[in-house]
């Protein structure tokens, strides 16, 4: 089975952004140019991303694969980086977090030959581990500086008192990688029962055995759930000795040193 949307039914199913438009403009939100924006980057980036693929599928050429995840890796990296101004070289140690946790994990994936060596196969399951990782590291971030600005004083205290870095930061450190957990493990706790994920339904769409596409989002969830807790821990080490400067006091986050 070969599921496509004729272009004409693509554009009618417009209709259901307008109808968003139209409940934006009524009970006032103003979200009306987000949702126009929106679709149109949806529209303009994957069809795009689709004539790349297309191409790279076509040469099926290792390096190509690499260059497309590495992208896929800044990318990630720079949106989720912007939870964190403030933290010096936050775009670099992020960017490392998300790339450790992809290429553990897509390494482990092809020496256990469970996917093939393939764009077709290394791109897609690649996209999946970064933008989880990318959630994952934003998230991490964001509760880091909500916390440390709250906590401040309590682990300025803890220093003064001689605590190691580590130890005194290790209050605000815990519940940000546990925030950065927290979507996948919903995710796993609730999957199949509440949504059927997106690799499980396109393979049932694309005609596969329900128990066959089973086995499929299982492989995905556990990599993912993989990938996010290496991303976390790492980006958290990171932060442990990025928040604190060589006198082994914290920066300040609203200039960044």
């Amino acid at each position: 089975m070969h599921l496509a949307l004729a272009p004409g039914k693509l554009i009618l199913l417009l209709v259901l952004i307008a109808m968003g438009m139209i409940i934006s403009r009524i009970r006032r939100y103003g979200l009306e140019r987000d949702l126009l924006e929106g679709t149109v980057r949806t529209f303009g980036q994957l069809f795009l991303v689709g004539l790349v693929l297309n191409v790279i599928f076509q040469a099926n050429q290792w390096y190509w694969t690499l260059l497309m995840l590495l992208l896929m890796i800044l990318i990630a990296s720079q949106n989720a980086s912007r939870r964190g101004r403030g933290i010096p070289r936050i775009f670099w140690w992020t960017t490392l977090a998300i790339a450790s946790g992809t290429i553990l994990t897509l390494a482990l994936l092809l020496a256990l030959t469970i996917i093939q060596s393939t764009p077709r196969y290394v791109i897609p399951v690649g996209g999946m581990i970064i933008g989880n990782s990318m959630i994952a590291s934003g998230l991490v971030l964001s509760r880091f500086l909500e916390d440390l600005k709250i906590k401040r004083d309590w682990v300025e205290t803890y220093l003064s008192l001689g605590a190691t870095p580590e130890t005194a930061i290790q209050q605000v450190l815990s519940p940000s990688i546990k925030s950065g957990m927290i979507p996948t493990l919903d995710s796993m706790k609730t999957v199949g029962l509440v949504t059927l994920p997106g690799m499980m339904t396109g393979a049932i769409l694309a005609g596969d055995n329900p128990i066959s596409a089973v086995e499929l989002q299982i492989m995905v969830m556990l990599v993912l759930a993989t990938a996010v807790m290496i991303t976390s821990t790492l980006l958290g080490f990171t932060l442990s000795r990025v928040a604190f400067t060589p006198s082994q006091q914290l920066i300040d986050t609203e200039r960044g040193a």
